[in-house]
């Protein structure tokens, strides 16, 4: 539907004007950064405190992460094939609207602008300011600058803010200055992390965290909590094993989501019929890999099960590491004091690294939406720079609208099942394009198909029943969010029609 872009940055539209393209400027190494730079946030070093509660056992742990990583690499290989078929700016929407059609693809660009996007921005954001404020006590959350209005703002929402606004500055300057940030703190955070595990396995090793865990590998409870206090131990087996597995893999496909931000920037990939399927595999593999690794350095480190009132990290343990700061903990173990400020400074790189790289991608979707008269049309416009600076600037606003609401992370909650679905629904298009489109060239095929897609659907879908039973909360308010999209899309239909 929408024709892949000359290699030249002009060409002539319809009107026989002259019309800015974006530049082919992202090679192999650069959309592999995208993605291993998008995936790696602030997760890897929080989520896994939750995951202990829920599934109390290190063995058990370190499955719910191999499990996520799996899921992730096989959605990865499959979105290949679409990637191949498909190169051009906005990635799964235009997936999406190819498979069915422009309603389906509406729905994903309007959760993905309304809440996926702008929201993980707004919460990266908010985290590196958050974590600068270990080193900078002025950017506290506690530090409260304005009081009116209903509205509570803080240093570290105004410093998110801030944050969102430079690197949107930045990649309005061209592509090359975005990859280049991009390519910098994403090498920096990745060498940090992997220097991190290994100074776990080399130096951090505790026995008496190894004891506890490697003497009850395989023994799984939920701990429930009322605010801060234990409320009750819940032994798990059978149906509420996997049931607990599913609802603990929540964090963790959090923190593993965003690799398909890649597809988002086709129009711009060098080669992209090879250049993306390749990219998706290997960020997905090393992401996969350094979560794994960390993980296993965290229960080399400190024991899984803890005391919520413990005085230092080994008596708290994994599972209730102040804060959920498992990362600072287990770093703890290994420098000492020195700790939270070294992990602040990792934390800093690795969230202001994943917030250009969600910003960079994320404003390629409403351009191709406004390609299709289904965004706001000045946002379907280059600028001098060859790349869409009015929808990098929307893109802005809201999300930095949502840093001052704080609700960022309540609707991040809620449109995880909508992500899912979204997942599902792309990987299912693949046999439906298969059916309705043998003809057309597929330069690389879903790896595994059709067992390995349909594996993935059903692992997803199973995750999805598992939430809408056991966490209601994180299901029907994504629901709603996407289904408000409908009418929005008639109407917006309508307006453009006339």
């Amino acid at each position: 539907m929408i024709d892949q872009p000359a290699a030249s940055t002009i060409q002539m539209d319809s009107a026989g004007k002259s019309a800015r393209v974006f530049k082919k400027e992202l090679k192999l190494i650069d959309s592999t950064m995208i993605v291993i730079g998008s995936m790696i946030g602030s997760g890897i070093f929080i989520v896994s405190a939750d995951i202990g509660r829920t599934i109390g056992s290190p063995g058990y742990l370190l499955l719910v992460w191999l499990i996520t990583g799996a899921v992730t690499i096989t959605a990865a290989l499959s979105y290949g094939e679409l990637a191949g078929m498909m190169p051009q700016a906005g990635g799964q929407y235009v997936y999406l609207r190819e498979e069915y059609n422009p309603l389906v693809g509406f729905l994903y660009g309007w959760a993905l602008f309304l809440v996926i996007q702008t929201g993980t921005i707004a919460a990266v954001a908010v985290a590196f300011a958050k974590f600068t404020a270990v080193i900078i006590p002025f950017f506290s959350e506690q530090n409260i600058l304005v009081n009116a209005l209903g509205l509570h703002i803080s240093a570290a929402r105004l410093l998110g803010i801030a944050t969102i606004v430079f690197l949107t500055y930045l990649n309005m300057l061209g592509l090359r200055t975005g990859k280049t940030i991009q390519n910098i703190f994403t090498s920096t955070k990745a060498l940090a992390l992997f220097l991190l595990i290994i100074l776990a396995f080399l130096i951090g090793r505790n026995v008496v965290a190894e004891h506890a865990n490697f003497t009850d590998f395989w023994n799984p409870s939920w701990t429930h909590l009322s605010g801060s206090n234990v409320e009750s131990f819940q032994p798990l087996s059978g149906l509420m094993l996997l049931a607990a597995i599913g609802v603990a893999m929540v964090g963790s496909l959090f923190s593993s989501d965003a690799w398909n931000n890649i597809t988002f920037t086709a129009g711009e990939v060098v080669n992209p019929k090879r250049t993306i399927p390749l990219s998706l595999f290997l960020g997905t593999l090393i992401v996969t890999l350094l979560y794994i690794s960390a993980n296993v350095g965290y229960i080399l480190v400190l024991p899984l099960r803890g005391n919520p009132v413990g005085t230092d990290a080994l008596q708290r343990g994994i599972q209730f590491a102040m804060s959920d700061r498992i990362g600072t903990a287990a770093a703890s173990m290994i420098f000492g004091s020195p700790a939270v400020v070294i992990m602040a400074l990792l934390i800093m790189i690795s969230t202001f690294g994943c917030s250009n790289g969600l910003i960079l991608s994320g404003a390629r979707v409403y351009y191709a939406m406004a390609k299709d008269k289904l965004f706001f049309k000045k946002t379907a416009s280059l600028n001098k720079h060859s790349v869409p600076g009015f929808a990098l600037a929307i893109q802005a606003v809201w999300a930095s609208l949502l840093c001052l609401s704080g609700t960022y992370n309540d609707l991040l909650d809620y449109v995880i099942f909508a992500v899912l679905i979204f997942y599902i629904l792309t990987i299912l298009g693949i046999f439906r394009l298969r059916k309705l489109r043998p003809n057309v060239e597929r330069p690389y095929k879903a790896w595994g198909y059709p067992v390995v897609p349909a594996i993935y659907i059903l692992c997803a879908a199973g995750i999805c029943i598992d939430l809408l039973i056991f966490k209601p909360m994180y299901t029907w308010p994504g629901v709603v969010i996407v289904l408000i999209g409908i009418p929005v899309y008639f109407l917006w239909r309508r307006f453009s029609e006339k």
